[in-house]
């Protein structure tokens, strides 16, 4: 049969057991840092508190930046706040190293993520959102209204929009980012915009202004009515007190001359 074990004895705590566990009092770990500038109640300290940190960090997931980069970022705010803190002052830790973290957190996007910067005041605004919004969401159960939001601090709903406008586009999106499916997942470069319909008819054009001098004024008014104002033959007859048939006759006879000398002309610039 097994000895009983010595009601009268306490029981021996394993300081590996878990987490939080058998660490030195909180107290004293400052004390000692303070007073003795102990690096390892300093360590302890940083441990205890990754945890806090990470709270905070993750408040920014699923923004652009990696969760592991936010996450250093948040722990060297945390050390900040470590070596900055005096416990005399009767604030509680946390409430000291929160705004600490969370302003390391926000330097890091307007300073090495935000490509597009912003002005100082509507810096300010888009964090005092940030907070309504967060505030706003936990009150109400679900996302405020533009509305709720610029009650909430007071200003107008256009202050509002523009901030969420600002919040929208302050990382540009890369030409060279792909788009598309996987079979055909091509540049965005390729999808964005037109092409200039009238690039093409540049050196039309330059061809032309160097024919039309040798036009009459008939063959120029006839051509600008019908290719400027999108007028018919019909209406171009009516204009000018000719037939159809011989509005007709003018227009082709000028334009199989303008052709001419304009293959003439790059016939004449191939040769140069």
């Amino acid at each position: 049969m097994a000895a009983k074990r010595d009601e009268t004895r306490p029981i021996q705590q394993d300081v590996n057991s878990g987490p939080g566990e058998g660490l030195a009092n909180e107290r004293e770990l400052w004390k000692r840092l303070r007073e003795q500038g102990d690096s390892a109640a300093r360590e302890e300290l940083v441990h205890r508190y990754l945890p806090f940190a990470k709270n905070l960090a993750l408040r920014y997931r699923g923004a652009s930046e990696s969760f592991d980069d936010l996450l250093q970022v948040a722990n060297l705010g945390l050390v900040n706040a470590i070596d900055r803190f005096d416990p005399a002052r009767g604030t509680p830790f946390a409430a000291f190293a929160s705004p600490t973290i969370l302003g390391e957190l926000k330097r890091h996007f307007r300073d090495r993520v935000w490509t597009v910067r912003v002005p100082r005041g509507l810096h300010d605004r888009m964090a005092a959102v940030d907070k309504a919004t967060a505030a706003l969401t936990v009150e109400l159960q679900r996302s405020p209204s533009v509305g709720e939001i610029a009650a909430k601090l007071e200003i107008d709903p256009t202050d509002v929009l523009d901030v969420l406008e600002a919040n929208h586009n302050r990382r540009p999106l890369s030409l060279d980012r792909p788009v598309g499916g996987e079979e055909d997942e091509s540049p965005a470069s390729e999808w964005v915009g037109n092409e200039d319909e009238g690039f093409e008819l540049v050196d039309d054009k330059l061809a032309l202004e160097g024919v039309l001098p040798h036009l009459d004024d008939r063959e120029r008014l006839i051509l600008q009515l019908r290719f400027a104002e999108d007028m018919t033959q019909s209406q171009i007859a009516e204009r000018i007190g000719h037939s159809q048939m011989h509005v007709s006759r003018i227009l082709r006879r000028t334009l199989e001359r303008i052709r001419e000398e304009v293959a003439e002309q790059g016939r004449e610039g191939e040769g140069a």
